[in-house]
């Protein structure tokens, strides 16, 4: 299984947290990353999107077919996320579009088994590999980028 987080672009401040749009450098950076995502998605990847408008808006720029998920929400948890992406079980690739603090929280317990705050950058996105290697289940940290490295 490939897990997949890619976290919302720049965003507008204001209120309700949920309605705050994508800003201008926030389009390009969404633009930019799901150009890249395009050519390097596995086939049928499984695009799951936070309900709030800046990862709505952020998912978009990649595809208008994605499931949206309030268990990767604002107010998400790694417990609920990883749950939402069926990890490590589902057969095929999940991309995440969601928030800090959750992300970064599921990025630190993936790599060592412990829940820490980890940053992640606004639109970067954390690729994970679930294999088998010698009888043994093992996580593997295949990418990290961010939309200004691209």
């Amino acid at each position: 299984m490939d897990l997949i987080l890619w976290r919302h672009a720049e965003a507008a401040e204001g209120t309700p947290d949920d309605a705050r749009p994508l800003t201008d450098k926030g389009r390009q950076q969404a633009e930019r990353m799901a150009h890249f995502l395009s050519r390097n998605l596995p086939p049928n990847t499984r695009l799951m999107v936070s309900p709030a408008q800046r990862a709505q808006e952020t998912a978009m720029a990649l595809s208008k077919h994605f499931i949206t998920t309030p268990n990767i929400g604002t107010h998400a948890t790694p417990q609920t996320a990883i749950a939402a992406a069926g990890w490590p079980a589902f057969d095929g690739a999940v991309l995440l579009v969601g928030h800090q603090p959750w992300m970064g929280e599921l990025a630190a317990y993936l790599m060592t088994g412990r829940t820490e705050y980890w940053s992640i950058k606004k639109g970067a996105v954390w690729w994970f590999s679930r294999r088998e290697r010698e009888g043994d289940s093992q996580t593997v940290l295949r990418l990290v980028i961010a939309p200004e490295h691209l």
